[in-house]
């Protein structure tokens, strides 16, 4: 036993990094990127897991120090690989944070790339302090805002909805701690612009068009919000500078439509629709390919008319991305369900009473198809004075309008009206 231990070498362990980290500095100097492949791939095997996290925080920070390795690094896979290594094996702090700056240059570069994942991904990894500022990984609330919606706008790039869901809430909890709004507008509209798109992409169509709707006033509210407080907008910006594109302004207007013509039918949808169709920009979306027969289908929609099958209809369905087209359980596609739901809401104002079998002539559809979605509707409260007579096979409806559907159709025309008095005014003073 003693014989053993006076064999035992003393701590070859740190011997093997202070002659790695030798290695390190070489392989930058000289930019060999298949070294500092070997060193973070076999090389490194050798070290615990204290001493392989000392020499990756080593290599970071002589990274960003030398003045020549970064960004041309980035043009080799084999030195991302031991960047990518290094930064999964870290301590619990970097000096200076700098594990995050490297973060960030390789954010960039990836975004370049197009490699929306693996640019999200590396972005994610980044350790940030929100409770304390001593940290070196303290990051302001409007910080922490922005890297998220960065993250989230990756994953929606690669339709990787539920991560970029994950990451728009997080940055939903931290926009709303940010101190001064008023001078971080445009990250603001960043985010709300991403949660719509989330909530676009999850099919939650409801929401997705009332944040739509909301970011095609954004020019609107600025200028109300500049009118009601004058010192918002700080010394170095202007509300020309905070001012929306018009085309941007447009193209949320019409992601609004869509999505309120997609959403299932019920007293929420008729109000956005109500505002889509009371917008006087609705007629300028004729003039957009991929919205140039939103407005017919919004207007029939608000109508309460039915719709056929007809050109407007087919370039509609169209213009819908493939989330918008998808195959439900019902064996119905998105945009036939909202199409059937809508008709039989606009049968119930033509007819008192109907047979099934007529029903289903009319929306396209088998007979026993009607009559569930119809009891559908009737259930959820959509369809409202619709009874079903299953002995006969008639759908009835109730003539009488009830109180609170009127009282409804009358608080949002008054909204409607409202705020366009409220426009005029801001507008003439």
């Amino acid at each position: 036993l003693v014989l053993v231990l006076e064999r035992r070498p003393k701590k070859p362990v740190l011997k093997c990094t202070v002659t790695m980290e030798s290695q390190v500095d070489q392989a930058i100097s000289t930019s060999n990127y298949n070294a500092l492949s070997r060193i973070f791939t076999t090389s490194w095997q050798s070290l615990g897991q204290g001493e392989q996290r000392t020499l990756s925080a080593y290599f970071i920070k002589a990274s960003l120090a030398s003045p020549t390795f970064l960004p041309a690094a980035f043009q080799s896979a084999s030195a991302i690989s031991a960047m990518r290594t290094a930064l999964g094996h870290l301590p619990p702090s970097v000096e200076n944070a700098s594990d995050n700056k490297l973060r960030h240059m390789l954010f960039d570069y990836l975004v370049e790339e197009e490699d929306y994942r693996a640019a999200g991904n590396i972005l994610a990894g980044m350790n940030m302090e929100a409770n304390d500022p001593q940290s070196v990984y303290y990051t302001p609330d409007a910080e922490r805002t922005d890297v998220y919606v960065k993250i989230a706008e990756c994953f929606l790039n690669e339709e990787d909805y539920v991560e970029a869901e994950t990451f728009v809430t997080r940055a939903g909890t931290s926009v709303e701690s940010i101190p001064d709004p008023e001078n971080h507008v445009a990250l603001i509209l960043r985010f709300k612009s991403t949660y719509a798109r989330v909530l676009d992409a999850n099919r939650k169509f409801l929401q997705a068009a009332g944040r739509y709707y909301d970011l095609s006033q954004a020019n609107a509210n600025a200028n109300a919000n500049s009118n009601a407080n004058p010192s918002a907008t700080g010394d170095g910006a202007s509300d020309s500078e905070m001012m929306v594109d018009d085309d941007d302004l447009l193209e949320f207007l019409g992601r609004a439509a869509t999505c309120a013509i997609l959403a299932g039918s019920s007293s929420q949808r008729q109000r956005i629709l109500g505002l889509v169709f009371k917008d006087d920009r609705l007629p300028q979306l004729d003039s957009i390919p991929h919205f140039k027969t939103h407005s017919s289908i919004v207007t029939k929609m608000y109508m309460n008319q039915i719709i056929v099958r007809d050109d407007d209809l087919v370039t509609f369905i169209d213009s819908l991305g493939d989330h918008q087209r998808a195959l439900m359980s019902d064996g119905l596609t998105i945009d036939q369900r909202a199409l059937i739901e809508h008709n039989m809401v606009a049968v119930s104002r033509l007819y008192t009473s109907i047979y099934f079998t007529d029903l289903g002539e009319l929306l396209g559809v088998s007979s026993a198809r009607a009559e569930k979605i119809a009891c559908k509707l009737i259930m959820d409260g959509n369809l409202i004075g619709g009874t079903v007579d299953e002995v006969d096979g008639v759908l009835n409806f109730d003539a009488n309008e009830p109180e609170l559907v009127s009282w409804d159709g009358a608080i949002t025309s008054f909204c409607t009206q409202l705020n366009k008095i409220t426009d005029a005014v801001r507008h003439h003073y």
